[in-house]
């Protein structure tokens, strides 16, 4: 005959196991958590800083085809303040058949708009501008030398 041992909860002695998680493992679990929680709010900030941009780039290609609709029925673009960056607010009312609504910037800075080019007092140039968040790549060549912190700007073809 053998000899049976006989194990309770599996331990040895018959004491009961204690069920929960170690402080080391609760350490680990709330490590992994804050870990992908950063990436997520990182890739989340960013996400919308490009999408905030895009619209940006968007804005500035629906204005430029209305100034190119205005100069094609009027042989030159609209200056709504002579000589002087202007907010592309103030093209409401000058090119409104061309585009529902001057469009606003996502955090509510005005877009600018310059004309340039004078001849005859007509004026056949132009600058679109935004102020676009950082890290992404701009073009200040627009014609304008300061556009006092602008620094995306777009001209007439």
């Amino acid at each position: 005959m053998g000899i049976f041992i006989v194990f309770i909860n599996g331990n040895k002695k018959g004491h009961t196991v204690k069920k929960g998680f170690t402080l080391m493992e609760i350490l680990i679990a709330i490590a992994i958590i804050a870990i992908l929680t950063a990436i997520g709010v990182v890739s989340y900030t960013s996400i919308n800083k490009n999408a905030r941009n895009t619209k940006r780039r968007s804005d500035i290609e629906q204005m430029r085809s209305a100034l190119e609709l205005y100069r094609a029925d009027f042989g030159y673009y609209p200056n709504v303040n002579p000589g002087s960056i202007d907010t592309a607010t103030n093209l409401s009312g000058v090119i409104d058949t061309y585009m529902p609504a001057i469009p606003t910037d996502p955090k509510g800075l005005p877009y600018l708009y310059v004309a340039t080019d004078i001849n005859n007092g007509q004026y056949y140039g132009y600058c679109v501008a935004a102020s676009m968040e950082p890290s992404t790549t701009t073009d200040t060549t627009c014609g304008v030398t300061d556009l006092g912190g602008y620094n995306y700007g777009r001209r007439n073809p």
